[in-house]
């Protein structure tokens, strides 16, 4: 069984500046929610952590938080679950 430092830790580097739980709180300041997935993607040539958050309104959201900055490159509300 996995605890939540484990699951940080299989994260590709790619030299990223801010680690996934950086990103994690930067998205929940922007969207408060629950996370409900994170991933890393390569987006235009940018490396970014794709933030998936549920909000109490029970909306999905997606953060799209740049790798090496920490700046928030795009929120957008999901239509779909999957």
């Amino acid at each position: 069984m996995y605890n939540e430092e484990d699951v940080f830790m299989v994260m590709p580097s790619y030299n990223q500046r801010i680690s996934p739980q950086q990103a994690m709180q930067i998205a929940v300041q922007r969207v408060p929610g629950q996370i409900i997935h994170y991933s890393m993607d390569m987006e235009n040539g940018t490396l970014v952590y794709e933030i998936f958050i549920l909000t109490s309104q029970n909306k999905i959201y997606e953060v799209e938080v740049t790798a090496k900055t920490g700046a928030i490159r795009k929120i957008e509300e999901e239509n779909d679950f999957d």
